[in-house]
């Protein structure tokens, strides 16, 4: 249905309440992020109050905490609100556009090439002291969101070399670039070969676990077209929008035999086949078509 309002759709009926859990472990903020990401950005064009609160509704979350999703949104400087008679119309903000643009790229483009690797690894030693535990937290946030891992305390990794700028940015945002040390360069002896390297700085197994977990969730089912194919499509976007925390998508060279290669390219490829008919069902509610 097309949403006129910002409180309940042209014909009136609210929304149900869905009958199952929320499938997302994430805050109503975060799945709007990534409902925004995914529904808003490719169309450029404003979307009402209305037309979010009746995906995060029917995502299973509560009309107060959809509501205050929304409003945080705005004040962290994704969205900026217009008024338009007795509707509120969010657009996207630059912020929210680079977000998205970086997002996209890491989470769900196959031009992340995991066949091609020149053995070089980027390694950062940037030591926090224990009692800057904020920091740290932002630090490690930051560097797993780009693909690094942590094989010893202190030390970070990545076989994603070209990551070298993002990392120096929070660092360089935190403070800590005075006590870091940084290099590019293959593994060399005495020390640990690659595949204990990768052992020590990534819970790969853990990553497989969610992977096999996502596809008996998303691909042992058929969704039916309208809301049930959207909010299925919206689940998996997001869970797939967190695995880069678990998953670096390192070169397969490093990942003999690792099913979670595999079951990455499958969930990707549902997703892929899902958009179409979603972004319809999307285009209708939102009043876009």
């Amino acid at each position: 249905m097309t949403l006129m309002s910002d409180s309940k759709p042209s014909d009136s009926k609210q929304v149900p309440a869905p009958d199952r859990e929320v499938a997302s472990t994430g805050s109503a903020r975060s799945v709007l992020v990534t409902v925004l990401g995914d529904l808003v950005e490719p169309y450029g064009q404003p979307v009402r109050t209305a037309a979010l609160l009746y995906v995060l509704k029917g995502l299973g979350y509560g009309e107060h905490a959809a509501r205050q999703a929304v409003a945080r949104t705005g004040s962290a400087g994704l969205i900026a609100a217009d008024r338009n008679g007795r509707e509120t119309l969010w657009t996207l903000t630059d912020k929210a556009h680079r977000l998205f643009t970086e997002g996209e790229l890491r989470v769900f483009s196959t031009d992340v090439d995991t066949t091609q690797w020149d053995g070089r690894w980027l390694v950062v030693n940037v030591p926090i002291p224990e009692s800057h535990r904020s920091t740290r937290k932002k630090l490690y946030a930051a560097l797993r969101w780009a693909g690094f891992g942590n094989p010893a305390p202190g030390v970070w990794v990545t076989p994603h070399v070209d990551r070298a700028a993002e990392a120096a940015r929070t660092i360089e945002a935190l403070g800590l670039a005075p006590n870091t040390v940084s290099f590019v360069g293959e593994l060399a002896i005495p020390g640990i070969p690659e595949g204990e390297l990768v052992r020590r700085s990534w819970d790969l197994e853990a990553a497989e676990e969610e992977y096999d977990r996502l596809l008996d969730r998303f691909d042992a089912r058929t969704f039916e077209p309208g809301d049930e194919l959207l909010f299925a499509h919206l689940e998996l976007a997001d869970a797939l929008r967190r695995m880069p925390y678990m998953d670096p998508r390192l070169p397969e060279v490093l990942l003999p035999d690792w099913r979670g290669l595999k079951a990455a390219r499958r969930l990707r490829d549902l997703r892929a086949e899902w958009t179409p008919t979603a972004h319809a069902h999307w285009r209708h509610i939102a009043g876009l078509d």
